[in-house]
């Protein structure tokens, strides 16, 4: 059997899977295609670390030419993370006629036109399916699979640490620093979580979904975000009462010509394959006009998952190779798609409001909401939180605009406390 050899940007958490997957599953990954794969070259950071179970250590390199400018490397996988100096190593690469895998989610959403428009005039592959929900196929889906539909939105639980934080705040009643800690112990979340926990982690991956979903090329910073750390244990509670949960949702949504692109915590039905997902795990559910629901169900991150994702991607190159033909990348259209500004979005929503027990507030409050247009649902006043009770509100579906007008003169009124927590919730038809 031919071989074709590869080199390694990183060899972190997703590097060693790759790494790993590449010795366990030799035989079938070569049947599949065609070829032994060897890794021909590791670029680390630290070249005296200790790397167990790899016996030729002449394997690695701190310098990055040995893999960019080697005419024997045809593909290189990067897994370093970050924007910069993966950026720059990817275009050199390119430059040199190497394929490129890569599994870097920011560097996609933020340089992603550069870096395709670059493997374009190259005539190299540009993959990046793990850049999105880790093991999930969903890259692949929506490029290949689907693209014979028209696709209407895609709602996702993009973020794995996030996901397992809210869990376990709904299954055991904790609190958010609670389940934080527990996440951090377990390996999901950093000793940073910022990324995580205030969605900029799920941003970068719906930027990504979207720009293949609507054929627009949309930015990182037109995605509305906001994350987990306001979520409480009561409102926890009122959404099980309401028959809902709560989870850090992606949301992308073509509607008549523009796009709405959401990350934020959502109240999702009980009863939709979404409110399901536990744990760390990520699922991804897209509407096609012709094949109408589907949901990609799966571990979102880790070492064997990822790893997985990308050499399914090696893989495809490698079978093109034997074609004489490539799929290129038609980049996105840069007459882009307006996105819908936040305060045009329509939602119903969930409000919750402190206020003090005194006979005539939940009119007034009710008397500024309906000035402002929006009409209500349901309404639940129970239980003391001395010297204030909680008033909750789930609004039919309005705007947004609607919705902060109303909450901006509500929290004047001098019978009420403050605003507590306010949670989009979605309808899911």
């Amino acid at each position: 059997m031919q071989k074709i050899k590869i080199g390694l940007l990183g060899f972190g958490t997703v590097g060693s899977g790759v790494w790993k997957i590449l010795q366990e599953n030799k035989k079938i990954i070569g049947k599949n295609c065609g070829y032994e794969v060897e890794v021909s070259k590791i670029l680390v950071q630290d070249m005296t670390k200790k790397r167990d179970g790899i016996e030729q250590k002449d394997i690695f390199t701190d310098n990055p030419k040995d893999i960019l400018e080697d005419p024997a490397i045809e593909i290189v996988i990067e897994v370093m993370g970050g924007i910069e100096p993966a950026r720059e190593y990817i275009l050199k690469a390119i430059e040199n006629r190497k394929h490129i895998v890569t599994a870097n989610k920011a560097l996609i959403a933020t340089h992603g036109d550069q870096l395709i428009h670059a493997a374009k005039k190259a005539q190299v592959e540009l993959c990046y399916e793990a850049s999105v929900a880790g093991g999930i196929p969903i890259i692949h889906a929506i490029k290949e699979s689907l693209s014979a539909n028209r696709i209407y939105n895609i709602m996702g639980i993009l973020n794995g640490t996030t996901n397992y934080i809210l869990s376990k705040m709904t299954a055991e009643n904790m609190d958010f620093e609670t389940a934080l800690k527990e996440a951090q112990g377990k390996g999901y979340a950093e000793a940073d979580p910022t990324s995580d926990v205030e969605g900029h982690d799920a941003v970068y991956k719906l930027t990504i979904l979207a720009r293949l979903a609507f054929g627009s090329y949309v930015h990182f910073e037109d995605v509305y975000r906001e994350g987990i750390t306001k979520i409480t244990p009561i409102d926890i509670e009122y959404a099980k009462e309401l028959g809902y949960v709560i989870k850090l949702l992606a949301i992308a949504k073509e509607e008549e010509g523009k796009i709405a692109l959401r990350v934020h915590p959502t109240f999702v039905p009980q009863q939709h394959p979404l409110a399901a997902v536990g744990d760390a795990f990520n699922a991804v559910f897209v509407k096609g006009n012709a094949v109408g629901d589907l949901m990609f169900y799966g571990r979102g991150a880790g070492d064997l998952p990822t790893g997985s994702a990308v050499l399914g991607d090696l893989i495809n190159i490698i079978k093109k190779k034997d074609l004489q033909k490539r799929l290129y990348e038609n980049g996105f259209d840069q007459n882009s798609k307006r996105v819908i500004r936040m305060e045009e979005n329509q939602s119903e929503y969930y409000v919750r409001l402190l206020v003090k027990d005194v006979p005539g507030v939940f009119g007034k409050v009710a008397t500024e909401f309906g000035r402002h247009g929006v009409s209500l649902s349901s309404v639940i006043q129970k239980g003391r939180e001395e010297p204030s009770v909680s008033l909750v509100f789930v609004t039919h579906e309005t705007t947004e605009q609607n919705v902060q007008m109303a909450i901006k003169d509500i929290v004047n009124i001098s019978e009420v406390v403050k605003l507590a927590n306010l949670i989009r919730v979605e309808k899911m038809s």
